[in-house]
């Protein structure tokens, strides 16, 4: 396992780190197979463990808290708030109100008094900076959070709330969590750029690209992956985007077989490989898959191969647009682009 500064805290934190969402209702998992999960990852040199109070409406967040019990001190642990966590409409997003009753909500239920990494998982357009930013300040300071960041904000945000921290002499956000893979290298354009620039560390979610880059998806294969399931429109290989991303992985498996790697070797390799990237968020449902993307711990991609990915898909693209979650909502709402 490599590790790596996470931006400018000093903290040093795996290049592969465990993402939780898979553990409880979403990936069917039961305790005993978390904490096998979670007892693999650690022995195999995994220090962050990310997950949110969302996952499986707080599920994941109490069978981490069981998995790690009596060794949460080696443990980086992250988790995230901001998406709804019920019907009342006030249990959601990033308003002072919420964020205090939703942290003691993720502590009470990963049994611990603090978590290293509190992210927001969404911005939320209806707060300001100042209000949020200032609420997660005065988490910090009585000690219950040790550092906070953003997960999936567009470029601009970012910056904003960085200017926002340092206007109103809050803390600052300290890592951005977006969507990256070969697959989706939009945040290669405006958001990798931004986050080196603030020193932010960079911790990538979905590197394989929701199931495609598993090596389980290809030409002439019926696609049964978990994912498929309850996401039937982003496998549906009718749609011009899925047409897209299938002609695309038959070409990278060439690569891959080329370099003598698997499919899993060459999505991982490729997102570590970037100098904004700290760490790339595996989400193994089953040891199997633990396994499978552990291979990848020590994978480093030679020019000649990330020359290769950038004639397939070329640096910057997005190969499914529609997928993305960082879109300004004013292009997801006619009432805001209208006078």
């Amino acid at each position: 396992m490599q590790y790596r500064t996470l931006g400018r805290t000093g903290v040093q934190v795996s290049t592969l780190a465990l993402g939780a969402m898979n553990f409880g209702k979403i990936g069917r998992t039961t305790q005993d197979e978390v904490t096998a999960i979670v007892d693999a990852a650690l022995e195999a040199g995994i220090n962050l463990i990310d997950t949110a109070d969302v996952y499986s409406g707080g599920e994941s967040e109490e069978m981490v808290g069981k998995a790690i019990a009596g060794r949460r001190d080696d443990i980086v642990l992250a988790t995230k708030a901001t998406m709804p966590m019920g019907d009342e409409r006030n249990r959601r997003g990033s308003s002072r109100r919420w964020l205090v009753t939703a942290l003691e909500d993720s502590l009470r239920r990963l049994g611990v008094d603090h978590v290293d990494l509190y992210q927001i998982h969404r911005w939320d357009p209806n707060t300001s900076d100042e209000e949020t930013l200032s609420a997660l300040t005065d988490l910090q300071r009585a000690g219950k959070i040790r550092y906070f960041g953003s997960s999936t904000f567009p470029a601009y945000r970012i910056v904003q709330a960085q200017w926002a921290a340092r206007e109103h002499h809050l803390s600052r956000y300290v890592t951005e969590q977006p969507s990256y893979s070969i697959l989706q290298r939009g945040i290669e354009t405006h958001v990798l750029p931004v986050t080196e620039q603030y020193g932010l560390g960079v911790l990538v979610w979905s590197p394989l690209a929701s199931g495609w880059l598993s090596g389980a998806i290809r030409e002439g294969r019926e696609i049964t992956t978990s994912r498929s399931t309850f996401m039937p429109q982003r496998f549906d290989t009718t749609i011009r985007s899925n047409r897209a991303r299938l002609h695309a992985v038959e070409r990278l498996a060439g690569v891959a077989d080329e370099a003598g790697l698997t499919m899993i070797q060459l999505a991982l390799g490729f997102v570590t490989a970037h100098p904004g990237v700290t760490s790339a968020l595996v989400g193994p449902r089953t040891l199997d898959h633990l396994h499978s993307q552990l291979a990848a711990a020590d994978t480093k991609l030679s020019a000649d191969v990330l020359d290769a990915i950038d004639a397939i898909v070329a640096p910057g693209a997005d190969l499914a647009p529609h997928e993305k979650n960082d879109t300004p909502p004013s292009l997801l709402h006619p009432s805001l682009r209208r006078r």
